[in-house]
């Protein structure tokens, strides 16, 4: 299953932004408190831009950030209004699975813009990556990074990807090493994301396409034999088979809480495991995700990873 046009249809840059230019922010997973939705936007004007709020960034139900019906009628509205120039989501969560058939990718197609978000928005990305054949940037959210500890690494990251002027193509770690897991060279479109949410489309229409792809994963809260299972699931539906490269990023929090075994096993040994025998060229360590600082990703474009140099690099600018 899936979209098979990815590789086929020639993918599309959304303008780049300028400071001042108007970024409207969008909640479709979970919502937030009225005093981080209030330091977001003032966040977001501090980084010299005009900013509107969504309608679902005032909503509450449950757990989510108002109804499916109106989270994703707030996220098509965003890429039909002229006058909005980039969106950026509120924060992750839970909620964007719910979204996918509600969403017009035809519309969103022909009317490209910058698109933030990570964890939960995963879903989207994938979506947009394949069926509207946008690129979009898997980076820090309003409600979720800006408000606190948001840093200058992580800010000229985003930048960097997003905004008209000088580009950086070669990522770098802040404050880590980069680990090679299987060495070599890997050249190709940068996917993915958070592992819960990658597993997550299997067996439905927007079912990740890993086909000569490089696969960017990062994951929160689950324990090692949660990520032993993810992993296994996509290996056993031929997706870790069928990449070129892997990227493994943050695993935040992603230790044994508790075990009836004496002995279990780590989140090393689960990557040891299942990744390592692929013999796919792989780093692990790079610092996406649920971390800060945090690097910005573009998904959708092609890059060069070397694993055995530990670097990778962007071929190509993400924005026009």
């Amino acid at each position: 299953m899936g979209n098979k046009g990815f590789d086929l249809a020639a993918m599309i840059k959304p303008k780049g932004l300028k400071l001042g230019a108007t970024l409207g922010v969008v909640a479709p997973a979970s919502p937030t408190t009225k005093e981080k939705l209030e330091l977001a936007y003032k966040k977001l004007k501090q980084l010299g831009f005009n900013v509107v709020m969504g309608e679902s960034c005032y909503e509450n139900y449950g757990y989510l950030a108002g109804s499916d019906e109106l989270r994703a009628r707030d996220l098509n509205n965003m890429f039909k209004n002229e006058k909005i120039h980039g969106i950026i989501c509120l924060r992750g969560g839970y909620g964007t699975p719910r979204i996918l058939d509600l969403l017009d990718y035809e519309m969103i197609r022909r009317n490209p813009k910058v698109f933030i978000g990570y964890s939960d928005i995963t879903a989207l990305h994938i979506a947009f990556n394949q069926l509207s054949n946008l690129i979009t940037f898997h980076g820090p959210m309003a409600a979720s990074d800006m408000v606190e500890g948001f840093g200058d690494f992580s800010r000229e990251s985003l930048l960097n990807s997003i905004l008209d002027g000088d580009f950086q193509p070669n990522i770098v770690n802040p404050t880590k090493d980069i680990k090679t897991l299987n060495g070599g060279v890997a050249e190709g479109r940068i996917i993915g994301g958070n592992l819960s949410l990658i597993a997550a489309t299997i067996g439905t229409p927007y079912e990740i396409d890993t086909r000569g792809k490089i696969l960017l994963i990062e994951e929160i809260g689950e324990e090692p034999y949660s990520v032993d299972r993810m992993l296994t699931q996509l290996m056993l539906s031929k997706k870790l088979e069928e990449v070129a490269g892997i990227i493994l990023g943050d695993f935040k929090d992603c230790d044994t809480k508790s075990s009836e075994y004496d002995n279990t096993l780590n989140l090393e040994q689960v990557i040891d495991d299942i990744i390592k025998p692929l013999n796919k060229p792989t780093i692990t360590n790079l610092e996406a995700g649920h971390c800060e600082p945090v690097i910005t990703i573009p998904l959708g474009i092609r890059a060069r990873l070397d694993a055995d140099k530990k670097e990778l690099i962007l071929l190509e600018r993400p924005i026009l």
